[in-house]
């Protein structure tokens, strides 16, 4: 008998070693053990050298697990180690890597969580969370055994700056909700959030000096429907759409972050994307008039948005709000924007071609740069940086900028190679709200970033000084996303895979498992109610032409180990209609539509995807949706 009970636990340690253990980001050095650790109503939290920052990194793991598990974890200090069965934080000072460094070791008998800093212990909590079952993302009581697999973790990231920018100008999304994007960044180890805070759809921050940004610019018509083809405003119609963040509310936001090791990274958008400036405080356009905040109505040339570089009292304005916005935000920067700011009202203002007279400046790009420089003394007057988008290097770069990348790399490397520090954040790899799967069974938007072409991203370029790439970021502009569902539904899964671009090491990522972490995390999204969208596992239809002229059509996926199958007839396609073995297909004569779905194991996997033969017909030659600015 005694036999048997050690061949079944020698079998039940072996399945538990056998066990995948699916963590993003991927940590730098992974060894599995044997056993479990079992969390319980007795368990400890032991803090070993306590300091105020430790208790609070130790309290939010006890708050995280309080509500799935009902235990009430009590913490110890000072104790000695591994007296009984607990959970060990240990500051260590001694260790001199990055302050972000941590280890985890996981054993039967006890966890110890070990850092150089309480931040670290702060993202071993996270890793630790991800090790439990996934009923632990749920936030109501769940009766199971809380196993932790023993395992033995090394982790740093890779880059310091770790970002994700949500736009809540076109859509303005409430303060508890801010915290639960907040809390999501957190878990996977992203330490900035980059707030875009202003355009031309609403000014969405209390500025004291200036009541009318907020009384007048954060409110705008009521309007549904396809973001560009919108009714204008009418006379008299109230502007009831909008919101903005009190000063009280920015603070506790501000605070919330940093107690999750994320710093906010405010941006007030200039000189461009200021209607909602100008609908406030029209006197500082060029060609002056009745402004009216935007609720997502095609702009068109007649339509002045951009702040006029050549009136004094704009510099004093900036001066004032930045001087807030200061004081409210401990983040070392200010993003300026400095994106395409349409520069047609320069051009017809008198003073404003005095004063490019006056200074020298041949073109109105240069125009910008004036600006922009002036705007960096403001910023530098009020001890932070200033960073912008890339249009900010046209016309001569500003001194001391730190430059945002986001059309493509070009701009990154052009500002590294002069010395300047860099952010990237490509569109076509990193920007949220773009399709990721077909537009025909997406919702509407524009461009094209397929879950794969996240996953792909590299920050530093060949050729480039790594020490002057900060980092990078993904940016979920909101035109597209007006509801919070939605928010989620483009965040996930592409957030997952730029999470580990940004703290993986190089060498870590695997697109094939990567995508089998993947289903784990599902599961662990669902428990905590938050919207994903599963179109990686569609299929993927790209057309040309032969020769003769006749359309040609290929079938992919993005996930290995997909069956595609299809239809000329009408009928939906099932895993008895034919499936694509990797060749053409030629469209059969009289073909009105083709039906496409993907299987996995016998089952279905991906949406139905229905195309007419116009349809093939425009895609021929795209193999991705060509990318729009995002305010032309």
């Amino acid at each position: 008998m005694n036999k048997i009970l050690i061949i079944l636990l020698f079998w039940t340690l072996q399945l538990s070693a056998q066990t995948p253990i699916h963590i993003i980001p991927e940590p730098s050095s992974l060894q599995k053990g044997m056993g479990d650790f079992i969390l319980t109503r007795d368990t400890k939290i032991s803090i070993i050298n306590p300091n105020a920052e430790v208790r609070r990194v130790a309290q939010f793991f006890i708050e995280m697990v309080n509500l799935p598990t009902g235990y009430k974890l009590s913490t110890a200090e000072n104790i000695k180690f591994h007296s009984s069965k607990s959970i060990n934080f240990i500051l260590d000072e001694k260790m001199l890597a990055a302050p972000d460094q941590y280890t985890l070791n996981v054993t039967t008998k006890f966890i110890d969580i070990k850092a150089h800093s309480p931040q670290g212990m702060f993202y071993a909590v996270q890793t630790l969370m991800q090790l439990l079952p996934k009923q632990i993302e749920n936030n109501t009581f769940q009766k199971t055994i809380w196993k932790i697999p023993a395992v033995n973790i090394t982790d740093a990231p890779r880059y310091d700056w770790r970002g994700i920018m949500l736009d809540v100008s076109r859509h303005f999304f409430p303060k508890e909700y801010i915290k639960k994007f907040i809390d999501q960044l957190a878990r996977l180890k992203f330490n900035t959030f980059h707030w875009h805070l202003t355009d031309d759809q609403g000014w969405r921050i209390e500025i004291k000096s200036y009541p009318k940004l907020t009384s007048v610019g954060a409110w705008r018509v009521q309007r549904t429907g396809k973001w560009w083809e919108r009714e204008p405003a009418k006379e008299g119609e109230e502007r009831s759409y909008g919101g903005f963040y009190t000063q009280e509310d920015i603070r506790e936001i501000v605070k919330y972050a940093q107690d999750r090791y994320i710093s906010i990274l405010p941006e007030v958008d200039v000189p461009g994307h200021s209607l909602a400036i100008l609908a406030a405080y029209p006197e500082f356009s060029c060609g002056g008039g009745k402004f009216e905040v935007n609720a997502g109505v095609k702009f068109y040339k007649d339509v002045e948005n951009t702040l006029c570089p050549s009136n004094e009292q704009v510099y004093v304005f900036l001066d004032k709000v930045f001087g807030e916005i200061s004081q409210l935000f401990p983040h070392p920067y200010i993003h300026i924007g400095g994106d395409e700011a349409y520069k047609g009202y320069w051009e017809k203002s008198a003073e404003c071609q005095a004063l490019m007279k006056r200074e020298g400046l041949k073109t109105q790009e240069e125009l910008q740069s004036y600006f922009v420089k002036r705007v960096e003394k403001i910023v530098q007057s009020k001890g932070k940086r200033l960073i912008g988008w890339d249009e900010i290097l046209e016309g001569g770069l500003a001194p001391n900028a730190t430059v945002m990348s986001w059309r493509g790399m070009k701009g990154g490397i052009a500002a590294a190679k002069q010395n300047h520090q860099v952010v990237m954040s490509p569109w076509e790899y990193v920007y949220l709200d773009l399709y990721q799967g077909d537009p025909n069974v997406e919702p509407v938007t524009y461009g094209m970033a397929r879950l794969k072409k996240a996953y792909s991203f590299e920050p530093t370029p060949k050729g480039v000084e790594e020490k002057l790439i900060l980092g990078g970021q993904g940016n979920l502009w909101t035109e597209s996303v007006p509801t919070t569902r939605h928010l989620e539904y483009m965040l996930y899964p592409r957030i997952l895979a730029i999470s580990e671009t940004l703290w993986s090491l190089k060498e870590k990522k695997n697109w094939q498992s990567f995508t089998q972490k993947l289903e784990t995390h599902f599961a662990r999204l669902d428990e905590a109610k938050l919207n994903y969208a599963l179109s990686m596992y569609d299929a993927i239809v790209r057309t040309e032409k032969d020769a003769a002229g006749k359309i040609k059509i290929e079938l992919s996926t993005e996930v290995d180990g997909m069956d595609i199958y299809y239809t000329f007839d009408g009928t939906n396609p099932d895993n008895y209609s034919p499936k694509y073995r990797g060749q053409m297909l030629e469209i059969p004569k009289s073909a009105t539509t083709l039906k496409v779905i993907t299987y996995q194991n016998n089952k279905p996997k991906g949406k139905q995807i229905t195309l007419t033969m116009k349809d093939l017909q425009d895609r021929v030659g795209r193999y991705k949706i060509e990318f729009f600015q995002k305010c032309l």
